[in-house]
């Protein structure tokens, strides 16, 4: 739900006045991860992806 710009705009408004931040979204997934620890290896799948992410923009320069 939350991986549309719609999404992302309602995720905003229901936060109000917070500021939504990687470091907020970061720590909502690991209370989530250590609630639902089914979802571990998505989370870590997540986490590689956006590693090689940093080091391909890193290879670009």
């Amino acid at each position: 739900m939350y991986f549309t710009d719609r999404g992302i705009e309602e995720l905003a408004g229901r936060r109000g006045e917070e500021l939504v931040t990687l470091e907020w979204v970061s720590d909502q997934l690991r209370i989530f991860v250590d609630l639902h620890p089914e979802f571990e290896t998505s989370i870590d799948r997540l986490a590689s992806y956006l590693a090689r992410l940093d080091d391909d923009e890193l290879d670009d320069e």
